[in-house]
């Protein structure tokens, strides 16, 4: 009996630590085409809702630390990559955060997003309808 209470009690423990993580913090991007690092994104709490900034990319020598996103249409529009919120208006809802966009600054498409942890990772989802594009971001120190 002593063993079935602590193994609930253990589950609990784990499913509330497992619930209480939070998305906040930094994250390495990875490219979807090479698999390389592509970027930092740094995501905060701000008045309940959830936002990302790029804070660092990781370019080849042919590209210029300070690019701007040329193809945004919105208030974006030729803001350097560096700085960039790319991600605005999360909501959390249980594990999940939801209702916010993301921008892709490579072709200045904003997208309705969804993010999650997964297994100490973050899935970071981009969709319009039912056609969608899941990334797996990781936590950088």
């Amino acid at each position: 009996m002593k063993k079935i209470g602590f193994l609930l009690f253990a589950c609990l423990m784990f499913s509330i630590c497992a619930s209480a993580q939070s998305i906040v913090g930094k994250w390495k991007t990875i490219d979807d085409n090479t698999n390389k690092a592509r970027s930092v994104v740094e995501i905060y709490e701000q008045d309940g809702k959830y936002f990302g900034r790029i804070i660092n990319v990781f370019w080849n020598p042919d590209e210029s630390p300070d690019n701007v996103c040329e193809k945004c249409t919105d208030d974006r529009k030729n803001q350097k990559i560096v700085g960039l919120q790319i991600i605005r208006n999360m909501e959390k809802k249980g594990s999940e955060y939801k209702n916010g966009k993301i921008l892709d600054p490579e072709n200045g498409k904003v997208y309705d997003c969804k993010i999650w942890i997964e297994n100490g990772v973050l899935k970071v989802r981009g969709y319009v309808a039912f056609f969608f594009r899941t990334q797996t971001w990781y936590k950088y120190e």
